[in-house]
C-alpha cells in the first residue's frame, strides 16, 4: 500500500528528530512502538536518560505542531511509556526517564526549516 503524503512527512520528521537525538549522544531503542492504546514515535537513551519522544511534523506556514499535544495525549504518552518500561525488562536502565515533544517544520522542498525539542512535556 502506498504511503500518504502525511505519512511521508511524518516519517521525515521522525528521521530528523532521531538524527537530532543522535547528535546529542542518544541511541535508538525503538521506533514507532505501537500498541492498541497508541504509538510512541521514538524511544532513545544515553547513559543517564531514557526518552520517549512524540514527534510532530508540519509544513511551514501550517499550524504549530505542538497544538496537537493535548492534555489527553500527554496522559496517553505517560501510560504508553510506563507500559513499554514494564514490557521491556532487558532495556538499558538509566537514572532518569523523560517524555519529550519534538516540533519539526519542513518547507515545500522537504527541507528542514526548524526543529525544537521540548523536554519533560508529560
Amino acid at each position: 500500500m502506498a504511503e500518504t503524503a502525511r505519512e511521508v512527512l511524518g516519517r521525515l520528521g521522525e528521521r530528523l528528530a532521531l538524527e537530532h537525538y543522535e547528535r546529542l549522544g542518544f541511541r535508538l531503542l525503538e521506533r514507532n512502538h505501537r500498541t492498541a492504546a497508541g504509538e510512541i514515535d521514538l524511544i532513545v537513551c544515553d547513559v543517564a536518560t531514557t526518552v520517549f519522544a512524540e514527534v510532530k511534523t508540519r509544513t511551514s506556514g501550517g499550524l504549530d505542531p505542538l497544538l496537537s499535544l493535548t492534555v489527553a495525549k500527554r496522559r496517553r504518552m505517560r501510560r504508553l511509556a510506563a507500559a513499554w518500561l514494564a514490557g521491556n525488562p532487558a532495556r538499558p536502565y538509566t537514572p532518569a526517564l523523560r517524555i519529550d515533544a519534538v516540533a519539526v517544520l519542513i518547507d515545500e522542498r522537504s527541507t528542514l526549516v526548524s526543529l525544537e525539542q521540548f523536554e519533560n512535556v508529560a
